[in-house]
């Protein structure tokens, strides 16, 4: 007998801001959507790479709802890369918090000086743009 053969779309690959995944730390976390703009279809997107942190930290209180800090005004309260863009405009949304490895920069906003200086535990790296 014949065998069948299905056609499988799949979405485009997802952007993936570590250079080295397999020497990452990384925590799941919960993401405000404070600060973060609408964008041109209306919904609130925190891109992958973008720092994010809060005055506790979260790994001493896991419940910690973690916004974006990538200004030189928050900075100094980054705890973590996001790895993965994520969908906060429905609120609060889980997310996969980076606080130690290679991040490719490249594949990050501009980062603030404030930012690299408060993550020790991440080693930040021109990959170039993939």
């Amino acid at each position: 007998m014949a065998q069948m053969v299905s056609k499988q779309t799949y979405s485009a690959p997802v952007k993936d801001v570590l250079l080295a995944p397999h020497l990452a730390f990384e925590i799941g976390v919960q993401v405000s959507n404070t600060g973060v703009s609408n964008n041109a279809e209306g919904r609130k997107i925190i891109p992958a790479g973008t720092p994010l942190g809060a005055t506790t930290s979260v790994l001493d209180v896991r419940n910690t709802v973690l916004q974006v800090t990538n200004s030189s005004a928050l900075g100094a309260n980054s705890q973590g890369i996001l790895r993965y863009d994520v969908d906060v405009t429905n609120g609060n949304a889980n997310a996969t918090l980076i606080v130690g490895g290679y991040v490719d920069s490249s594949k990050c906003p501009a980062l603030d000086a404030t930012v690299k200086t408060a993550l020790t535990r991440i080693t930040f790296v021109n990959g170039g743009k993939a």
